[in-house]
């Protein structure tokens, strides 16, 4: 598709982005086991890092306090979106942090001591909505940055966007390209409200 000329961002949401999905149905359906899955994903984070600095080559980071905390919910286990994610952040200038999975009060810890001015988190399951709305309440109380942007993402969000209210977030974006672009757009909100 490269040596076509198909665009990067293309490849990411037309092409990587489903094909994570499908894995994760073939997984959900019980066709493939997990670890197939497990190997399928690697492979697709293998060419997001063999791409990234191709996908980011333009992009410099600003010091303009875009700072962006990109985690999956605590509980869990799917990371390859909330990295592609962060590569359009990045690419769009922000300052990302993103990790692993890490428990909920690692998570507060981190919101403690760093300041964010949003704070995006990925949730792959409606079982996980409890857990994240837990979760969205302590950020919002430990937060350094009292007036924290909460973007949530995932298929969830996707099927249901009314969802963002109820779980306490600020805004959600239907793919990678959206997620900066929702989140510039909360940054305005919450300076006009300041």
């Amino acid at each position: 598709m490269r040596a076509r000329g198909v665009e990067l961002d293309t490849v990411y949401l037309d092409l990587l982005a489903p094909a994570a999905r499908h894995l994760g149905d073939l997984w959900t359906n019980d066709v493939c086991h997990f670890a197939d899955v497990t190997i399928g994903l690697c492979r697709l984070q293998q060419v997001l890092r063999d791409f990234s600095p191709a996908f980011l080559r333009e992009s410099s980071i600003r010091d303009d306090g875009r700072r962006a905390l990109l985690m999956s919910v605590p509980g869990g286990q799917h990371t390859f979106g909330t990295h592609m994610v962060a590569e359009f952040f990045r690419r769009a200038r922000w300052d990302v942090t993103t990790g692993a999975p890490v428990a909920r009060d690692e998570l507060i810890r981190i919101v403690r001591s760093q300041w964010f001015s949003i704070v995006g988190l990925s949730v792959s399951c409606e079982v996980q909505i409890d857990m994240l709305v837990k979760t969205i309440r302590l950020i919002r109380r430990a937060s350094r940055n009292q007036a924290v942007g909460i973007l949530v993402g995932g298929p969830v969000f996707i099927a249901h966007p009314e969802m963002v209210a109820l779980v306490g977030a600020d805004a959600t974006a239907a793919d990678g390209r959206q997620a900066p672009v929702q989140a510039e757009n909360l940054l305005a909100l919450i300076a006009k409200q300041s």
